[in-house]
């Protein structure tokens, strides 16, 4: 197992921890749970996997002590972080999914699919097409997706990939040290785990600043 790093998953009641994890130690890297605030203080590299709503999800991680110093992980001391499904919704101000108020790291909102042009939710296989800079640059490929609502940036720089479904939505974003997918990067096959490892390899100053 790969050792250089020390990478968190967190483990809450609305995630999907044990997939990511799976996902990560089949490429060879060894990643610990994050249960409590001194798993996050000690990690250069944070998955925060997503299942479920953004109101369960913002519940958990403040019950758990999390939300706090997560923020200060990732926006202070610079570690990297990846969120997956709801870990990348929340990232956002304010999601339509039950009124919630999120991390605001990005500016931005989510909103639901129209559900009078598209089935809601959106299930399955769909490409992803990569754009900008970006220190991870996987092909574009086909990802697995199962979600209802969809990222609307504020700031178009923020989108680092997109997909189609009833038109044009936000599949992936990145800015700075945070990465993070609309799709299940553990459910995608050799795609997802590509991605996955090129987050993993990323090095930096600060415990993962990758700029």
């Amino acid at each position: 197992m790969k050792t250089e790093h020390s990478i968190a998953v967190i483990d809450y009641k609305a995630g999907n921890a044990p997939s990511v994890m799976h996902a990560a130690e089949r490429l060879g890297f060894a990643a610990a749970y994050a249960r409590d605030p001194g798993d996050i203080a000690r990690a250069t590299h944070i998955i925060l996997p997503g299942v479920g709503s953004a109101r369960a999800t913002m519940d958990s991680l403040r019950d758990m002590g999390l939300a706090a110093p997560l923020e200060d992980a990732v926006l202070r001391r610079g570690a990297l972080f990846m969120g997956i499904c709801v870990g990348l919704q929340i990232l956002f101000e304010h999601s339509e999914e039950e009124d919630t108020v999120c991390l605001g790291w990005l500016k931005g909102k989510v909103a639901r699919f129209d559900g009078t042009k598209v089935r809601v939710p959106q299930m399955g296989w769909n490409l992803v097409r990569f754009t900008g800079d970006n220190p991870i640059a996987p092909p574009d490929g086909h990802f697995y997706f199962v979600n209802s609502y969809r990222a609307k940036p504020e700031d178009t720089a923020d989108i680092w990939g997109q997909a189609d479904y009833g038109g044009l939505f936000t599949a992936a974003v990145r800015r700075g040290n945070i990465y993070a997918t609309q799709f299940h990067i553990e459910k995608s096959g050799s795609a997802g785990l590509g991605l996955l490892s090129g987050f993993l390899n990323l090095t930096g100053k600060g415990h993962g600043n990758a700029d």
